[in-house]
């Protein structure tokens, strides 16, 4: 299942999409900070698609203006996620290429991901972390309505040896009224 908005198509990853992922997940500046190492090549991008971005759930946020994939989306459901506590939760994560930070097209992907998990998952409650000093992704969640719950201090990452201080943020989906605005 694709999800729309204005600006952008959230739709499965495709092995053909590795040279674009691999132009913006290969950049220092974006792996890092959401806990993996940058990638190395067109090759170890598409062997991520295929392990790691192939999961359910888990959606390449392409610009309609070019169709290229740009960043990634996802909700990780129950035991796809190290956050949820229940069937009924999902993890939110996201990230996108340096080149479009700031133009608040992840607010919009996660928007959408806030309809889908409510509209068509019927999911109670969305959770979403951050790594202590990635100041961009705790503005997207606060952005997009996320509460602060609680921190967790020494979490290891895909970056070996490092260990980070994560905080969490939800979101309750249950009678719920809020419109989700998209700019």
């Amino acid at each position: 299942m694709n999800l729309e908005t204005q600006r952008l198509i959230l739709r499965p990853w495709r092995t053909e999409d590795a040279p674009s992922l691999y132009r913006y997940a290969s950049d220092a500046r974006v792996g890092p900070c959401a806990g993996w190492p940058p990638h190395t090549s067109v090759e170890n991008s598409r062997q991520i698609i295929e392990t790691i971005l192939s999961a359910p759930g888990t959606y390449a946020i392409v610009l309609k203006e070019t169709n290229e994939p740009v960043g990634s989306a996802g909700l990780m459901i129950g035991e796809a996620s190290r956050l949820t506590r229940s069937s009924q939760e999902a993890e939110i994560g996201y990230w996108i290429g340096v080149p479009y930070w700031g133009q608040g097209l992840v607010p919009e992907a996660v928007a959408a991901l806030i309809r889908h998990a409510k509209e068509d998952l019927h999911l109670s409650t969305l959770w979403c972390g951050y790594f202590d000093g990635n100041e961009k992704s705790r503005r997207v969640q606060e952005k997009c309505g996320f509460v602060y719950d609680h921190s967790r201090t020494g979490m290891t990452c895909q970056i070996e040896g490092m260990r980070l201080t994560e905080h969490i943020s939800k979101m309750s989906l249950e009678n719920s009224g809020a419109v989700i605005s998209e700019n």
